[in-house]
């Protein structure tokens, strides 16, 4: 399956939750490009849109592979296979700044606004695709310790093997493509798998918050 762009792929997602459209569960999207499928989902649904802002670490020789993901908090998850083979003082020097990156997001984005609490509510967190599952697995865990009712992932297209890693940890998985034969990276699934800005993450938030307040 190959999606024409983000937003075809967060339409065609938005109608597998149908169930929670005027709910109180809240979207949480992955920028940059969760973003636009997130917002597509969000604005179907009449849900509530934040973003789970994470940053990824790819190994030192290889920048499409990604050994660790780190929140804005400092928290991180990491392969550990690979992360004890690196360098741990270029590890630490590039977690040091993905954190300083993270919360630039967050300034930039939402004004330091912090992420809305999903205590109690349906938690749908967001992205685009999913290569090693490392960013959603932090953002699972990250989320889970605030006690929502429900986890759900959504995501256009996964590989198989990260589904059985994170089939346990969440309560549904919810996409549109579970591929045993992976392709290696999530653009080769798009048509036009353009670059994500942070003046079009901006304009989503934006706008969206200013026409859908909710308490």
């Amino acid at each position: 399956m190959i999606f024409k762009n983000r937003k075809e792929a967060g339409e065609k997602l938005a109608e597998k939750l149908k169930d929670y459209k005027n709910t109180n569960a809240i979207v949480y999207a992955l920028p940059r490009g969760g973003v636009i499928v997130g917002h597509e989902i969000a604005q179907s649904l009449n849900l509530q849109l934040d973003l789970f802002i994470t940053r990824k670490i790819c190994h030192e020789f290889n920048p499409e592979y990604a050994i660790c993901a780190v929140t804005e908090n400092g928290n991180n998850i990491c392969n550990e296979d690979e992360k004890i083979e690196i360098n741990q003082k270029w590890l630490n020097g590039r977690l040091k700044e993905e954190i300083k990156e993270a919360r630039r997001r967050r300034e930039v984005y939402l004004k330091n606004k912090p992420m809305l609490s999903p205590k109690n509510k349906v938690a749908i967190i967001v992205d685009d695709g999913i290569v090693t599952g490392l960013t959603i697995m932090l953002a699972i865990r990250e989320i889970r310790k605030e006690n929502p009712s429900k986890i759900i992932i959504v995501v256009p297209v996964i590989p198989n093997g990260v589904v059985d890693k994170i089939m346990g940890l969440v309560d549904v998985i919810i996409s549109l493509k579970i591929d045993k034969k992976y392709v290696g990276a999530v653009g080769e699934y798009y048509e036009d798998f353009s670059q994500v800005t942070d003046y079009d993450v901006i304009g989503i938030m934006s706008n969206y918050n200013k026409q859908n307040k909710k308490e």
